[in-house]
């Protein structure tokens, strides 16, 4: 979209620049230094819906799950100041988990810059280490360059954060001409050094498919690039076609459906048995849209002593980051799949899969069937009750989660059937990401059912009782919007990660994590949320019935039993391939 104006204000012109783009949605938070900006909006109540966050951090996180569903470069807005400074914790974690964003925010006068002014911050230098690049306007003739450079930054290459600072008297600037070209119309946009799209190199596809036709016990360890490549049909039909098991990363998680016959589950930390035990034991890895960061690896030194490794990775720095390349092919996911697809022998590895079947037999026995059992006195634990709701959706929900034991639940009772299907705070490990973060999503859901006449999936916020009550005023969001999230509160009464790592590492030494909790249901339904509690078996299934077919927002708080330990685990310093199933190892 090509946009051409005459006398049009600054903010006028921010507002063409987004519309061009294809924004529909904004999220934020009002204040003095955007007001103009605010005060156009009013203009534009037909081409964009702004939603009211209750706290800027609820803004941020909200777009990044919009972006993660939506497949497109959210944008979240706030004021000068404080409100500017409430986004960062957003921005740090869109950057670590790649996720296309265009933050804008209102900056003093141009002319009071450095004055210490009311609600002045500098936010371009707080924000320098946490975005993929950031710019301050202060004349709006910059408008126009500045906000296609940050679209297409944002995503294009691996996907990322931008923040854009507009001074005041550039947004009440008057514009005797403004045009507009959208990234749409001409992707390229000229910037000296950023390369974001490296094509895939004939030499290194020869390379790799020399070592996988050669290997003997192959695994593929599939991460949040395949998601955002849109490559998981892609990886199917190449597992499928060289019959290489595959274990996804965390953020990987929904690349392939549970139930697979390829599919081995999930390394790391709290990941499955057989991915971490036998990945040790690997020839050839062939890492796809992954970072190698320590939740996965275990103790580096250890880690894949003997495979050759074959990393598919966009962004040139993680490539000899963390583990040694074989073959580095440095593309997209999808295009370099895409090209190695038609070369690779059709195999099949039944003893070595055959392997991995027998460490899912192991953790089933000595951990799952005990976890997702009933309790004799009827209390309820985590695992039981997030396998009952992920049969009752057959795993077609999308799973939304908090940070802590409870996103570790999610991540490993929930079997995903769908693709782009779960969204949780991997990088920075951001507690009060899921609850405004499943409002983003479930809203994503809603405008893609309108537009395709498809039902929208239902989203599951999965949260713990702390982490919910750093972004529980997200509520409102929920409510005056009437956007289905089905919130799903675990509750403990603890810090729930931090006391099994002091119960585990620090000699039964709680300090700082048993927490006294409000009547979660009476402030539910204080932001007009119906909500239920639940603290027997024999409430749990009518009870998680009524909370899936709520056709609004709806709270199940779900009180499990205190000290309850999540495995398997890799503990630190350890081998992966030293993964405990229990307590005692």
């Amino acid at each position: 979209m090509t946009v051409s104006k005459e006398n049009i204000r600054g903010s006028h012109a921010l507002l063409e620049c987004l519309v061009a783009e294809g924004v529909d949605t904004l999220f934020g938070y009002p204040g003095g230094a955007i007001m103009p900006v605010y005060d156009a909006m009013y203009d534009y109540s037909e081409q964009l819906t702004h939603i009211l966050a209750r706290h800027e951090q609820g803004a941020i996180h909200a777009a990044e799950a919009y972006a993660r569903i939506d497949r497109k470069t959210a944008v979240c807005i706030a004021t000068s100041g404080p409100g500017a400074t409430n986004l960062l914790t957003g921005l740090y974690d869109a950057l670590l988990d790649s996720t296309p964003l265009v933050a804008i925010t209102g900056q003093v006068l141009d002319s009071l810059l450095g004055s210490d002014a009311f609600q002045e911050s500098d936010i371009i230098g707080a924000s320098a280490p946490l975005t993929k690049w950031n710019y301050q306007i202060s004349d709006a003739k910059q408008i126009a360059e500045v906000m296609r450079k940050a679209f297409y930054i944002a995503n294009s290459g691996r996907p990322g954060p931008v923040l854009i600072d507009i001074t005041k008297n550039a947004q009440i600037q008057i514009l005797e001409e403004f045009s507009y070209e959208s990234n749409k119309d001409n992707p390229k946009v000229n910037i000296r050094s950023y390369r974001p799209l490296p094509k895939v190199k004939s030499q290194d596809i020869a390379a790799a498919v020399e070592l996988i036709d050669e290997a003997k016990q192959p695994l593929i360890l599939a991460g949040h690039g395949v998601h955002i490549a849109d490559a998981q049909d892609t990886l199917k039909a190449f597992a499928e076609k060289t019959g290489i098991p595959v274990s996804t990363t965390f953020h990987g998680l929904s690349s392939m459906p549970a139930g697979h016959p390829l599919y081995v589950g999930l390394p790391g930390m709290h990941g499955n048995y057989g991915p971490n035990f036998l990945s040790n034991e690997s020839d050839v890895v062939i890492a796809i849209g992954m970072r190698f960061d320590d939740r996965v690896t275990g103790d580096l030194p250890r880690y894949l002593p003997d495979a050759k490794v074959i990393h598919i990775e966009i962004d040139q720095a993680e490539i000899n980051k963390n583990v040694p390349a074989t073959v580095a092919i440095h593309a997209d996911a999808k295009q370099a799949l895409e090209a190695l697809l038609p070369l690779v022998a059709e195999k099949e590895y039944p003893e070595w899969l055959a392997r991995f079947r027998e460490c899912d037999k192991k953790e089933k026995e000595l951990v799952i069937d005990d976890l997702v059992s009933t309790n004799e006195d009827g209390t309820l634990k985590m695992p039981q009750v997030m396998r009952m709701v992920s049969d009752k959706t057959e795993g077609n929900a999308v799973v939304v989660t908090d940070v802590g034991q409870h996103q570790m639940i999610g991540m490993r009772y929930y079997d995903f059937k769908s693709k782009d299907a779960w969204i949780s705070s991997g990088g920075s490990g951001t507690m009060g990401f899921g609850l405004p973060a499943a409002f983003g999503a479930a809203y994503a859901e809603k405008q893609r059912a309108e537009r395709t006449g498809k039902a929208a999936r239902p989203v599951i916020a999965v949260v713990g009782d702390g982490g919910f009550q750093m972004t529980i005023q997200e509520l409102g969001m929920c409510s005056q919007w009437e956007v289905p999230v089905k919130i799903l509160l675990l509750d403990n009464n603890y810090l729930g990660m931090v006391r099994q790592w002091q119960q585990l590492f620090f000699d039964h030494r709680y300090s700082q994590v048993g927490l006294t909790n409000p009547d979660f249901v009476k402030i539910s339904d204080g932001f007009g949320v119906p909500a239920e509690r639940v603290s027997h078996v024999d409430q749990l299934n009518d009870a998680v019935d009524r909370f899936l077919s709520a056709e609004t927002p709806y709270l199940l708080h779900v009180e499990v039993i205190n000290e309850e330990n999540v495995f398997p685990m890799v503990a630190t310093g350890k081998s992966v391939a030293e993964i405990a199933l229990t307590a005692e190892g």
